[in-house]
């Protein structure tokens, strides 16, 4: 699964960051790493961008982007 077909609300764990060059070195600082948990706060309303909160802060990334990022989906325990 990737990280643009999360559900608004739910949260996951990146499991590989995917891009090349550039790009992938730019989402790599930007925090997003293997094993960083990361929730879907919400989308723009034409769908791209999405708004996501990891690390303590708001991240807004575009969906051609998010395609690259591959999470499994946090299964909770309520």
């Amino acid at each position: 699964m990737t990280l643009d077909e999360l559900e608004i609300g739910k949260s996951a764990v990146i499991t590989k960051v995917g891009g090349e060059g550039v790009l992938r070195y730019r989402l790599l600082d930007m925090g997003i790493i293997p094993k960083t948990r990361v929730t879907l706060i919400k989308r723009a309303p034409m769908g791209d961008p999405i708004e996501l909160w990891l690390r303590g802060y708001t991240l807004t990334l575009r969906i051609e982007d998010a395609k690259k990022i591959e999470i499994a989906e946090e299964v909770c325990c309520e």
